[in-house]
């Protein structure tokens, strides 16, 4: 790799990988301004997916870096494509991505090559080859990203809270699907961050949407996302712009909003703004003004409270709109209780 000075931060870096073919590939990250473009942009010659994954690993792994700074896009192609199936380039990847920007430097006048991929790349946890052993940056190895600079492991600063709710379609798939968050503190510049209650600067919305992933989802659904979670954090007054948070969802094949409040509670409950229930939270709920903390009901009532009723279990906490209140079937409160569960009809999140 060229020599990458510590007090500088370089418009072009490489990291290098070996295929399974014994191919050495190159990974070449440049920077520029973002000016409204994507934070990244991939390439891979004949394989999109391969660019696509490279792109999704490159944002997750970013999500265990202390500080926030998109003013820059990077753009990262590969020389050679790699096999559909191969997955140690991810951490070259990875490595070209922090150097160009500043936050990984390699030994002077060293060509790094590295070795190494991950299922979890938002916790920074790193994986070998088909071993399973520890990933390899020349010839030090890693378990996790913190390694390279000599701290512990990031993803102990994580915290992951999984939420539920009705999946229903009227077959024998239904269930009680979960939601999960896993949220990143970040340092963000208090002079540019902004957490007011009261705040309508679109930069700073701009901005907690990006920190916000949800990979595997299709475009909209991660917009439906960003867009929930950056308006229910407004609601915080003080939940704008200090987490870098991801997102995943057990069943991701679903269509409507009725997971929405489960969502939030789940980004609640991992940020410290809720009390941990005994059991699981179990919601169901949309809104089209999370910004205000407002609950708006869903459809499908009937089926779904069925489906809690038949799924809860002792402890859970079940979580409804204010809506369904009154319309609730006969005794169905009195069998939660008697099963070990509790129920809350809300209008508001924040009152719970």
């Amino acid at each position: 790799m060229t020599v990458l000075s510590i007090t500088t931060t370089p418009a072009i870096a490489e990291c290098r990988s070996i295929l399974a073919d014994g191919r050495v590939l190159t990974i070449t990250a440049s920077r520029r301004p973002r000016a409204n473009r994507a934070e990244v942009k991939c390439s891979v010659p004949g394989a999109p997916a391969v660019a696509e994954r490279m792109r999704e690993v490159v944002r997750l792994a970013r999500h265990t870096e202390a500080r926030f700074d998109s003013r820059d896009q990077v753009v990262l192609s590969m020389d050679i494509a790699p096999g559909d199936t191969e997955r140690d380039w991810e951490l070259a990847a990875v490595l070209a991505d922090r150097s160009v920007r500043g936050l990984f430097h390699p030994a002077a006048g060293a060509r790094t090559v590295a070795h190494g991929w991950s299922d979890n790349w938002h916790l920074g946890r790193l994986c070998g080859r088909a071993d399973g052993g520890a990933a390899t940056v020349g010839t030090m190895q890693v378990t996790h990203l913190g390694a390279l600079t000599g701290h512990a492991d990031p993803s102990a600063a994580v915290s992951t809270v999984r939420a539920w709710f009705p999946l229903h379609s009227g077959g024998v798939n239904d269930e009680l699907a979960w939601v999960e968050v896993s949220v990143f503190p970040i340092d963000a510049d208090p002079a540019t961050a902004d957490v007011s209650a009261n705040a309508t600067h679109t930069a700073a919305v701009d901005s907690e949407e990006d920190s916000i992933a949800a990979p595997g989802l299709d475009l909209g659904a991660q917009q439906d996302i960003r867009q929930t979670l950056a308006g229910a954090r407004h609601f915080d007054g003080k939940g704008l712009g200090r987490w870098r948070s991801v997102v995943r969802f057990g069943q991701p094949r679903f269509q409507g909003g009725s997971y929405q409040l489960a969502l939030v509670m789940a980004d609640r409950l991992a940020r410290g703004r809720e009390f941990v229930p005994r059991g699981r939270i179990i919601a169901t709920g949309c809104s089209s003004a999370w910004h205000a903390g407002r609950v708006d009901t869903v459809e499908g009532r009937e089926p779904k409270l069925e489906l809690i009723l038949r799924q809860v279990g002792a402890g859970d906490r079940v979580l409804l709109p204010k809506a369904w209140e009154e319309g609730l079937p006969p005794g169905f409160q009195a069998d939660l209780r008697q099963k070990g569960a509790t129920l809350a009809c809300i209008d508001r999140i924040g009152m719970i």
